[in-house]
């Protein structure tokens, strides 16, 4: 007679030999797959695999390990080395190469892992979750080192595409120099007509830096000593604006020789004559583009002072920026910069350097991170200059240092000068002076500056007026001027 159970009791249940042993293969498959997410190569050694293809993984996995640790070292003690090595174009080609080689070569590991785990001695449903984790880590992994591949590589081309030129010029008296132009775009024209000349004098060291603005409407300026137009006009320049000097030089490209910007160097050769400032580099802006370019870092943050008009009375999308501090759009910053009605030239100028203060102080390098795509297009699109590619990380560098400083700024513009007929004398001492004062050299404004400020009425948007001045354009602090 078979046993008799107490009353109450159940035989417990019985897990057959195979089906242990199902479970056992399965854990090893999700085991190899795990080893070559960890470690990759291992699973080749440690289940019978390529021993030669497994040591050579691991191998470069533990050198690559090593690399990331020695360069983080490394840029924890020289901050400037990761932006020396994320502007040059050879580093980044090999980068790109490695990150592609490896979203190959690890995918191909496993899906060896995936072979030796013996999937078909696996169960049905086993073994639909072992393809289900395998593709999942093969795509999670190779798809985030493609992703990065193809960061690496748009920011190679950003290099190679804006930063084309090799012509180093050093620091004059200890600051860089850059002129700013910006203009309305066109096929082949934009900038051709500035419509904002600005230089952004920059300390070397510190990156202190001062914003000197010339209005566009300026005549009757002389032009640096020795240079194509100083030749042309030795009395200077009397047949247009200022903002007309390049359109002038395109119309005689001849007398430039080889340049290939007939129109940039004539501006600069009068910007020079005009500020008594040597002038290593200088920009194009797209105006049209910059908007891109603040969609891309999400905004800036402005206090507008004044209803700001978007467009004219009849377009259809005219409307008004409402007063009070505003987060606006890339289209709503333009208008805010670019803004005449019921305004003039100069309490433009005024805005547009508040616009340069606002992206300065707020585009961190975080914030630069999570939009890099968009912003490198919207770059590649936006600025056309003669900075060196070798020279990025300097420049880079420097705006890091210049995001905790005040920023000063000086305008050439009424009442301090008549720009129909400029005392180019008084310009030049009041650069000079503007530069000493942000080094700490000269006597540095007195508190009620700032009193002046936020008492001063406000016209066009800015702070000051026609008659006595926008304090925006001659500020020891433009933060505190906007």
């Amino acid at each position: 007679m078979p046993p008799v159970t107490s009353p109450g009791s159940q035989a417990a249940p019985r897990t057959s030999v195979a089906e242990r042993a199902a479970r056992i293969r399965f854990r090893r498959a999700l085991s190899l797959m795990a080893m070559t997410l960890l470690a990759p190569g291992s699973a080749q050694l440690v289940a019978g695999g390529n021993r030669r293809v497994g040591l050579l993984a691991l191998r470069v996995w533990l050198t690559s390990w090593a690399l990331v640790l020695l360069g983080g070292v490394a840029v924890a003690l020289d901050h400037g080395l990761a932006l020396t090595l994320g502007s040059t174009p050879w580093f980044l080609l090999l980068l790109r190469l490695a990150l592609l080689v490896g979203a190959v070569g690890w995918a191909l590991l496993f899906m060896d892992a995936w072979r030796l785990g013996q999937p078909l001695s696996l169960g049905l449903a086993h073994r639909r979750a072992v393809v289900g984790v395998n593709g999942l880590l093969c795509l999670s992994v190779a798809g985030g080192l493609l992703f990065g591949a193809h960061v690496v590589g748009v920011q190679r081309d950003l290099m190679l595409t804006m930063f084309g030129s090799d012509k180093v010029v050093g620091a004059y008296a200890g600051r860089f120099n850059v002129l700013l132009l910006g203009g309305d775009s066109g096929a082949g024209r934009w900038g051709m007509r500035p419509d904002s000349l600005t230089v952004a004098s920059v300390d070397a060291e510190t990156g202190r830096t001062v914003l000197v603005s010339l209005p566009r409407n300026m005549q009757n300026f002389p032009f640096a000593e020795g240079s194509v137009m100083a030749e042309q006009f030795p009395d200077g320049f009397d047949v247009d604006y200022l903002n007309g000097v390049s359109t002038w030089a395109e119309d005689q490209v001849e007398l430039f020789g080889d340049s290939e910007h007939p129109g940039v160097d004539a501006t600069v050769s009068a910007v020079e004559g005009i500020t008594g400032l040597s002038i290593n580099y200088w920009a194009m802006v797209n105006l049209e583009g910059f908007k891109d370019l603040v969609d891309a870092v999400g905004g800036i943050t402005l206090n507008v002072r004044q209803p700001i008009p978007v467009g004219l009375p009849q377009d259809d999308f005219f409307h008004y920026i409402e007063p009070g501090v505003q987060k606006l759009s890339g289209f709503d910053t333009l208008w805010y910069a670019r803004a005449r009605y019921d305004s003039d030239d100069y309490s433009r100028m005024a805005r547009q350097k508040c616009v340069m203060n606002a992206m300065l102080q707020q585009v961190s390098p975080s914030v630069a991170l999570r939009n890099f795509q968009s912003i490198a297009q919207a770059s590649s699109e936006l600025i056309s200059t003669n900075v060196p590619a070798s020279e990025v990380d300097t420049f880079l560098e420097l705006a890091l240092k210049a995001r905790g400083q005040k920023i000063s700024t000086l305008s050439i513009v009424p009442p301090m000068v008549n720009t129909a007929d400029p005392d180019i004398d008084l310009v030049h001492r009041k650069v000079a002076d503007a530069i000493a004062k942000a080094e700490g050299t000269a006597e540095a404004p007195s508190d009620k500056a700032g009193k002046k400020v936020s008492e001063a009425p406000v016209t066009g948007g800015s702070v000051g007026s026609l008659a006595e001045g926008y304090a925006a354009n001659k500020a020891g602090d433009l933060a505190a001027a906007c």
